[in-house]
């Protein structure tokens, strides 16, 4: 079956900046992915040449098996994306932005699907709003809304929730649910890791304009299971420093493979007559996950080198 989404080899360079250095990956048909990447990464980059609005320097794109350059329009048609900016026309409503959406797409008497889309997205009572009186968190929702009017079998949320409130980003969450079970792919890419961690299948991480890591979100967590310390103090002693993931002032983060390493810790912190201040501890998320991959320290929390196996 043809994948949803198929990139092969992907470059793009503006001016010095190597925004993607030969990307690959396949989304399959009916996934919830996740793309996941610190700023500056290349995701916008990346969805920026599916959608069209960047060529890339080498390599190609396909949506549905639809080239996003020799075959744009089949493969705009089939993708719906919302972007991480607010851009939005200040002379018109809500419903009228989505009927001029809809047209784009040479759609019309589109009005029983916006009323569904308004609804899902709790705007039935700013329909009629001119686009300019609306909070950010409500422009938002009339951007998701936007890439759904043509009901696009894949759809790209760039930072859908960025700004959002709490009871906005659940009621979104259960509708974009909805539409991954009624076959819709769906590509996400957040700085919520725990989003990403409860709605995504499988992730790519991109570092540098490069995939860094590519796996299902459960083989993951499993490859770097263990445990993470939050530990408050002066300093951290120089044994267990490569163990620390990041810093916030005087606040260390510490992967851990086991609670024996959290006693070896604590005693090598008695020793050296370091005060703690602080300390907690949680077993490892997506996020110590992601800070792991993006420290480049992308093996398990043991550190002890993995033995070659000899070829057969």
């Amino acid at each position: 079956m043809t994948a949803a989404v198929e990139v092969v080899d992907i470059a793009r360079q503006f001016g010095r900046v190597q925004a993607l250095a030969g990307v690959s990956l396949a989304v399959e048909r009916g996934e919830f992915f996740g793309l996941l990447g610190p700023n500056g990464a290349g995701k916008t980059t990346l969805i920026s040449v599916l959608a069209g609005l960047v060529r890339p320097d080498r390599g190609n794109a396909r949506i549905l098996g639809h080239d996003v350059v020799s075959d744009y329009r089949a493969a705009r048609r089939s993708l719906g994306v919302v972007p991480q900016e607010l851009v939005f026309d200040p002379f018109f409503t809500v419903r009228e932005t989505l009927r001029i959406q809809s047209g784009y797409f040479g759609l019309r008497s589109n009005d029983d699907w916006i009323d569904e889309i308004l609804h899902n997205l709790d705007l039935t009572s700013k329909a009629d709003a001119n686009m300019r009186a609306l909070s950010g968190g409500m422009k938002r929702r009339v951007l998701v809304g936007q890439a759904l009017v043509h009901k696009p079998p894949v759809i790209v949320l760039d930072e859908p929730t960025a700004g959002v409130d709490v009871e906005l980003r659940q009621s979104l969450w259960a509708f974009i649910r909805k539409l991954n079970r009624d076959g819709h792919t769906i590509i996400l890419t957040t700085h919520y890791l725990e989003e990403a961690e409860a709605l995504c299948a499988r992730i790519a991480m991109l570092k540098a304009g490069r995939v860094v890591a590519l796996d299902t979100t459960r083989n993951l967590l499993s490859r770097f299971a263990g445990l993470t310390l939050r530990l408050t103090a002066a300093e951290i002693p120089p044994p267990w420093q490569a163990r620390v993931l990041r810093r916030e002032g005087r606040t260390a983060y510490i992967g851990l493979a086991t609670y024996d390493d959290l006693e070896r810790l604590l005693a090598d912190m008695r020793m050296a007559g370091i005060r703690i201040e602080e300390l907690a501890l949680a077993e490892t998320d997506l996020e110590q996950v992601f800070l792991r991959i993006m420290s480049g320290r992308d093996e398990p929390d043991d550190t002890r080198p993995v033995e070659a196996v000899p070829e057969a």
